[in-house]
């Protein structure tokens, strides 16, 4: 076998491609176009960037999102072993230093003796040969008007980047450490509380602040799960409070009562030097968010290391285009990993990369191709995003919602645990039979 397979895409999902296709004995030709090209959201030169925030998200068997990071965990993905290695205090959450994820995602990637890492800007798809397209959601220029033509149609929605702080520059005698409902270590988390009258001058000005306005040819589509907090804020007084500034399970030490809103930062990289406002993506200019921002307790002399972001990005429309197995439906030959087929969330891009890895590996040696069982989150999500309403498709991240409903009636407490233990029973008989199921 000397047929090269061609992952077009560094990020975690063409990494996680190209690590599995490699692991079975494929020789993979991996293209990135960093260091030599800049999207307009990426800052560091390594591989798999984390863009948006460090956090992984909750890694309990209670979210489903923790059933696939345990998943991914037992098939050997890179993505979870560079998660491990390099994670920072979160509570109940996994999240990475995002510097040391990059580097060792770097470090193992170049190393492996069938991964050869061609840097430079990607224009076309190659013509012949076995090909996965796992270019992100910022795919632009040429590569996205020759993907465009392929795939006949592009969906499109903006994303918003939190910013992120200096910790000396955080006045802790106004925040308190705690982890909501004391989870993880129990001060995991810096809170910065708010009282009414601070809540809703900052509500006010969150609303009527200056924004960065799309292109005028652009229409604006935010994804729910990444919201900018303004437009929350524009939704209603109260909508903060229940959602990222909700004060519920944090009691500060000082006065020994729950503050009447809260603002939350998380720990950036494993030296403790960086925190992000979780939850703080935005559209607001650089200025205003410097003002804004400014007004919350203990941030009055904050150090922005990175204010906040809006960028497009882009996907294609799954279900009218892909098999479950990743192909492209029209060419067989051609697979598509991560965000750009339309999932949400940095474990789902591992988990797609996960599934085209392993099918265009098993393509380049004439093996029949295979997809997760249903009842796992990796093959529910997979299922979900090739099967899902083609008019209104919008991306998603994995939910206990996608998984085929368990037989008899459930109490709703129970519901979540017992979904999560018949799928890493499914995963463990799918890995038994050789990740052989028929797709």
């Amino acid at each position: 076998m000397t047929q090269t397979l061609t992952v077009i895409g560094g990020g975690l999902a063409g990494c996680e491609a190209a690590w599995q296709a490699a692991e079975r004995g494929v020789r993979v030709r991996l293209m990135e176009m960093k260091p030599t090209v800049f999207s307009e959201a990426h800052e560091l030169p390594g591989l798999s960037e984390l863009v948006c925030s460090n956090s992984l998200r909750g890694d309990s068997l209670e979210n489903a999102v923790g059933l696939l990071k345990e998943e991914l965990r037992r098939l050997g993905s890179l993505f979870m072993e560079a998660a491990e290695a390099t994670k920072v205090p979160a509570g109940g959450a996994l999240a990475v230093d995002r510097a040391l994820f990059s580097d060792y995602v770097t470090a193992r990637i170049v190393s492996h003796p069938l991964i050869e890492v061609v840097r430079g800007e990607v224009t076309s798809i190659p013509s012949e040969g076995v090909v996965v397209v796992a270019s992100g959601p910022l795919t632009g220029g040429a590569l996205a008007a020759e993907i465009g033509r392929l795939a006949g149609e592009y969906l499109y929605f903006y994303d918003a980047i939190a910013p992120i702080v200096a910790a000396d520059s955080i006045d802790c005698s106004r925040a308190f450490r705690a982890s909501r409902y004391g989870k993880g270590e129990g001060d995991d988390y810096l809170n910065c509380p708010l009282n009414e009258e601070q809540y809703r001058a900052f509500v006010t000005e969150l609303v009527n602040g200056d924004k960065v306005e799309p292109k005028s040819f652009e229409k604006v589509v935010h994804f729910e799960g990444c919201m900018p907090i303004e437009e929350m804020a524009s939704r209603g007084p109260e909508t903060l409070r229940f959602g990222p500034m909700k004060p519920v399970g944090l009691v500060d030490p000082r006065v020994g009562v729950e503050p009447h809103a809260v603002i939350q930062l998380r720990q950036e990289n494993r030296e403790g030097t960086m925190y992000n406002l979780v939850g703080f993506q935005t559209k607001l200019t650089w200025p205003e968010q410097k003002r804004i921002f400014s007004m919350i307790p203990g941030l009055q002399e904050a150090q922005f290391l990175r204010l906040g972001s809006m960028h497009r990005n882009t996907f294609i429309n799954a279900p009218r285009l892909l098999l479950a197995t990743c192909q492209l439906r029209s060419d067989p030959r051609v697979l598509f990993a991560g965000q750009i087929t339309g999932v949400e969330g940095y474990v789902e891009s591992a988990s797609s990369g996960f599934v085209a890895g392993v099918n265009a590996a098993r393509l380049v040696k004439g093996e029949e191709l295979t997809v997760p069982p249903a009842e796992t989150a990796i093959g529910a999500l997979a299922r979900h995003i090739t099967n899902a309403e083609a008019a209104h498709f919008q991306p998603m991240n994995v939910n206990y919602g996608l998984f085929p409903p368990l037989p008899g009636r459930i109490k709703k407490k129970e519901k979540r645990g017992l979904l999560a233990q018949r799928g890493l029973e499914e995963l463990g008989k799918w890995m038994e039979s050789g990740l052989r199921e028929k797709a």
